[in-house]
């Protein structure tokens, strides 16, 4: 059964109604995390045909009393509380995990996603220079843009794309010419995921084109964050959130580890057209730029140090490579020691909830 995971300290936002509205012809549940802020409660009892049993709220106290090892170590007025709604979703055996946020509302066109993908683009690069980064926007606009988390002086990389593989996902395809993608990124029409920079400079409604997915090879880099977001069983522990670095950075961080845990797959991120607008919350725009900073200075370092770490393939080792990879990054000062430890209890809990 597909899960549909946010965190929120609203009472049900229109986006999350619409989020509703989408899943309630599914075989889906939604499951919501809330802070100690709040919420105290989620009413979805006004949306027509949607079964509030279908409905997981998880407050704070619920999520203390999870049973989860990770549960009390987590900071609270973080959005790492989203990783008990993963945990919970695990436990409850979702076979698909998508994660949005509040503040995301699907298109017409959002559908549920298949694991395996056919009809992609891939990407031809002209950088040659390790690391080598892709800004996957450009493939479906011919505007300026790019993602949060893409280093600066990397948004006018260019790079070209085919319908011929790279050499590095030739074992990802199967005989349908369908190719094995378990890490799948929508884009947001709307207000894109972009960062501070972009939005103090150039900020308006973006709309993207409509065009066939792209996927990455291993080796390639670009970030990618939680507005919609498609995640299948085998790589569940890549779904951590840390909690011990720059709030704009707690995803970007989360989906640099997964892309390198990818690679030992085999396999890469796919990004998808636009699947959901986003109706932005409120910000603080030179917060979030002072927020972003580390990115500013150190993604490029950081893809570096991924890059560096010995990991072992095959699914069987994603959660110690992910472990592996979080011990390079707080070795090199990206975190604190006190990160690890919530990333070993993480994986204790995802190995328990997937047995249960």
């Amino acid at each position: 059964m597909l899960h549909a995971v946010i965190t929120t300290i609203q009472r049900p936002t229109p986006c999350v109604n619409r989020l509703i509205q989408a899943i309630t012809p599914l075989p889906a549940r939604l499951v919501i995390a809330g802070d100690t802020k709040g919420p105290d409660a989620f009413d979805v009892s006004q949306i027509d045909s949607f079964d509030p049993s279908r409905l997981d709220f998880l407050d704070i106290q619920s999520q203390h009393a999870s049973g989860f090892s990770i549960a009390p170590l987590l900071p609270t007025k973080h959005y790492c509380r989203k990783n008990i709604g993963y945990l919970h979703s695990i436990r409850a055996g979702a076979t698909c995990i998508y994660e949005t946020d509040d503040d995301n509302a699907p298109l017409e066109r959002w559908s549920a996603r298949e694991e395996w993908v056919q009809d992609l683009r891939f990407v031809d690069e002209v950088q040659t220079q390790s690391p080598r980064w892709v800004n996957a926007y450009q493939h479906f606009t011919d505007g300026r843009i790019w993602p949060r988390g893409l280093p600066l002086d990397c948004i006018d990389a260019s790079s070209t794309v085919s319908r011929q593989p790279s050499e590095g996902l030739a074992k990802s395809a199967d005989a349908e010419g369908r190719y094995w993608a378990p890490i799948q990124q929508g884009l947001a029409d709307g207000a894109p995921d972009v960062d501070a920079v972009w939005r103090l400079v150039m900020d308006r409604d973006f709309q993207f084109d409509v065009a066939d997915s792209v996927m990455l090879a291993p080796g390639q880099w670009c970030p990618f964050n939680t507005q919609t977001t498609w995640w299948w069983p085998n790589v569940y522990p890549l779904l951590y959130v840390p909690s011990y670095c720059s709030f704009r950075m707690c995803d970007i961080w989360k989906s640099f580890v997964a892309q390198r845990c990818l690679w030992e797959l085999e396999t890469g991120i796919v990004f998808h057209a636009s699947e959901v607008v986003q109706e932005r919350n409120p910000h603080n725009l030179m917060r979030d730029f002072e927020d972003e900073i580390p990115g500013y200075l150190q993604n490029h370092r950081l893809a570096m140090t991924l890059e560096s770490v010995s990991l072992r393939p095959g699914v069987d080792n994603v959660g110690a490579n992910l472990l592996s990879c979080y011990k390079a990054l707080v070795g090199d000062g990206f975190f604190p020691e006190k990160e690890l430890p919530l990333v070993e209890a993480w994986l204790a809990d995802v190995s328990a909830g997937a047995e249960s």
